[in-house]
């Protein structure tokens, strides 16, 4: 099991490459110890799981994206979940949030299974990528503002790494801003007044993206059917008909 890190204000772990690559942004990103709460947060549950994953190894670092680098659908989500990605070492894996996501994505044709297990079950993801606002596990599911500001590089990083995007899905109001945020950081067009989330929102851009917004698959609205399953796949299809009207 991973241990603490110490911090240091020198540490080229957490510096961007300059090789334009997902495998090279990818390996920055599991070195970064960049925000001290949040790698004390990932460590500390992994020392101290609940009983159901007890002798179970934790990845305890900080995830990347995940999915087809040729992907035209790019979903971002809040951050990892502490017995979740924390845990299996990749997105949305491990908990019922991806369950309700993969599940989506195959239903939509995106994935080619339904589940989302661990980090070697076979999951493939076809013209979609998955990633989240924050890469580490926050306390209580709540990463702040200026760990949000530590971690938008890597997300800058990947919407320049992934020129085929057309459509995004924000799972979640923090991704919402988050993917805003960027794009203002990448100089394109932003409407005069700023969009306003909520489920189903849209809102299509000079530059022919897209941007969906979705409550998300969290357990707090799964159950209680805040989010239910007809309003994900809904989501999904409304993906589906603005990336043909892309082609």
């Amino acid at each position: 099991m991973s241990r603490l890190t110490p911090m240091d204000g020198r540490d080229r772990a957490c510096e961007m490459p300059h090789r334009s690559s997902l495998r090279t942004l990818n390996a920055t990103i599991v070195r970064c110890t960049r925000c001290p709460r949040l790698v004390a947060h990932r460590e500390a549950v992994a020392l101290d799981p609940p009983r159901r994953f007890r002798g179970e190894r934790y990845a305890a670092r900080p995830l990347t994206g995940f999915g087809d680098a040729r992907a035209r659908l790019l979903l971002i989500g809040l951050a990892p979940a502490a017995h979740g990605g924390n845990r299996t070492g990749r997105i949305f894996t491990g908990d019922r949030s991806g369950d309700w996501l993969f599940r989506a994505l195959y239903d939509a044709g995106f994935a080619n299974q339904p589940t989302s297990v661990h980090s070697t079950d076979g999951l493939r993801l076809r013209d979609a990528y998955v990633t989240a606002s924050a890469r580490c596990a926050p306390p209580a599911n709540k990463p702040t503002l200026e760990e949000l500001r530590t971690c938008e590089p890597y997300l800058l990083a990947e919407l320049r790494l992934l020129p085929r995007v057309r459509v995004v899905i924000a799972l979640g109001r923090v991704a919402w801003q988050a993917y805003l945020r960027a794009r203002r950081r990448l100089g394109q067009p932003l409407p005069a007044r700023a969009p306003v989330f909520g489920h189903r929102a849209l809102v299509q851009f000079p530059d022919r993206m897209t941007l969906i917004g979705s409550y998300h698959p969290s357990q707090q609205n799964t159950f209680t059917g805040k989010l239910t399953r007809s309003m994900f796949r809904r989501i999904f299809t409304t993906a589906r008909r603005a990336l043909a009207e892309r082609r």
